[in-house]
């Protein structure tokens, strides 16, 4: 730790659909600014405009509120470092682009998309770079005065980096600890495009120093743009203000070949975003976390175990826990692998764990999507009480509490005609009958209770009649204890669901 105050940013590209190792970064971001009483700022890198994508910006903010990251500086917050879109600080980049040229550690570059192509075709493994810069048409290259009629001229051209030759490059991450580069296998990389928009590699060195970025944690396959940074960094002067680097490691498939991706979800029949997205211009909707049924809450507790742990057993915790017990030290240099069963997992665990006050609006979305009218919010209360523990994506209280709202459609009538008799019928109209007559409304234990003692009477064993009971209340043979259903329910209702299906049960045409 440095002792100047802690300020990390996100700052994604608004070219798509947010990667759930994209909220990770942005959790572990988040987790550092707070335990170290930091800001978190989110910068909007849309500096490639071939790319950009409508709505995909609007897209990254909600996500980030639907996870509760909340930035303290961002496009929207605004902040005193604002603007926090990149292109709308696109003529900050061209001082300092013009600035190495002059120092001679960049230069103009005049080469064609063509002349390039054609290079690479040409010239196995061909990189832009001390080999090949002096056969090249750029100012190192060309005479002076050439160079100057092609500017004054204003012939498109970009700047590139100069990468020094037979150096090594190192720095300390915090996850890896030493890490060195070899200049020779670093190409001139584009600063400043024709445009005049910069590419990630100059904006993002600018804007850290500008807007005080004191750490950088970003993902492993960034590793190999370090060395340019790097130098960008010393080129500029700024070495001594350079933010402490993190280099996050991968999410895996599932079988820890590879990094996790958008084709492997689709594939294995799970999400890797963390909202659905649609993208306008291809017409295609890719599946989130949010809109399977995951809560935020285990969203986020997935994240934080994938490549991180508190060196316990305990895998469960809050937001306010994470904070607390956050290390960069105890972030594992080796891959995650993604495990969609134990993402499940923790979203079960969540749904049990939080009050069902805090899933009523939630749980009321899901019923109402399906069609189902919830006019009493104390009523699906009692029923979000009575069966949270049995589901395990929010899509599931449909399933598990549909019945609580409509009759059933349609009866698991496998499970009881073949073993339905006229004595079962006469069982139920006489519950039915003692229901009626029922004053106060029992609960399930006096349910219970009655219907016992009415089975006994009757001479029917309990098991005979209670799954019967089961299906006339739900349709099939699920939910929780029959009674408390029947309870919850109410005797009119109880009643109204028994005579239903006892036409159903003797219907000669459900043989």
């Amino acid at each position: 730790m440095t002792d100047k105050k802690v300020r990390v940013r996100f700052a994604p590209s608004p070219t798509g659909g947010l990667h759930l190792g994209g909220v990770r970064t942005v959790l572990f971001n988040y987790l550092f600014a707070k335990k170290h009483q930091g800001d978190f700022v989110l910068r909007i890198e849309d500096t490639d405009q071939t790319r950009y994508v409508e709505g995909a910006e609007e897209y990254i903010l909600d996500c980030l509120k639907w996870c509760g990251l909340h930035p303290d500086e961002s496009p929207v917050v605004g902040g005193q470092f604002a603007p926090y879109r990149q292109s709308e600080r696109k003529a900050i980049y061209r001082e300092y682009a013009e600035r190495l040229v002059m120092q001679g550690h960049a230069y103009y570059a005049f080469d064609t998309a063509e002349e390039l192509d054609k290079n690479r075709k040409e010239i196995p493994n061909f990189q832009y770079g001390q080999v090949y810069r002096g056969s090249l048409r750029n100012s190192l290259s060309l005479p002076q005065h050439e160079v100057d009629a092609l500017l004054d001229a204003g012939t498109p051209h970009v700047i590139r980096i100069k990468i020094p030759a037979d150096e090594t490059i190192s720095f300390n991450d915090m996850i890896r600890g030493h890490v060195s580069f070899e200049t020779n296998q670093v190409d001139d990389k584009v600063l400043l495009k024709a445009d005049g928009m910069p590419t990630y590699h100059l904006a993002v060195v600018v804007d850290d120093f500008l807007m005080k970025i004191s750490h950088a944690f970003r993902g492993e396959e960034w590793l190999p743009s370090a060395p340019v940074h790097l130098l960008l960094w010393e080129y500029l002067g700024w070495k001594a203000d350079m933010p402490q680097w993190a280099h996050l490691p991968l999410i895996l498939k599932p079988d820890g070949h590879g990094k996790l991706s958008k084709r492997d979800g689709a594939r294995l029949g799970f999400p890797v975003y963390a909202m659905s997205w649609f993208d306008a211009k291809t017409g295609e909707l890719t599946p989130g976390f949010r809109e399977l049924g995951f809560l935020p809450e285990a969203f986020l507790n997935l994240l934080a175990t994938l490549g991180w742990n508190d060196g316990t057993d305990q895998e469960i915790f809050t937001l306010d826990e994470l904070i607390e017990k956050f290390s960069i030290d105890r972030v594992s240099k080796a891959g995650a692998k993604f495990d969609f069963e134990k993402a499940k997992w923790f979203n079960a665990e969540w749904i049990k764990r939080l009050g069902a006050e805090s899933l009523v609006p939630k749980v009321k979305t899901v019923l109402q999507e399906k069609g189902l009218v919830v006019l009493n919010d104390d009523y699906l209360l009692s029923v979000i009480d009575l069966i949270k523990d049995r589901c395990v994506l929010l899509a599931d209280f449909y399933l598990q509490a549909g019945y609580f709202f409509e009759n059933p459609k349609e009866y698991d009538l496998n499970a009881v005609k073949p073993k339905w008799t006229d004595a079962k019928t006469n069982f139920f109209n006489a519950f039915s009958t003692l229901l009626s007559n029922n004053e106060p409304v029992p609960d399930a234990h006096s349910l219970e209770a009655q219907f016992k003692a009415l089975a006994e009477e009757k001479e029917l064993k309990i098991g005979d009649v209670m799954l019967p009971f089961r299906i006339m209340l739900v349709g099939g043979k699920f939910g929780p204890h029959v009674f408390d259903i029947a309870a919850l329910l109410g005797i009119k209702e109880t009643i109204n669901r028994i005579e239903k299906a006892l036409e159903a049960f003797n219907s000669p045409l459900s043989e």
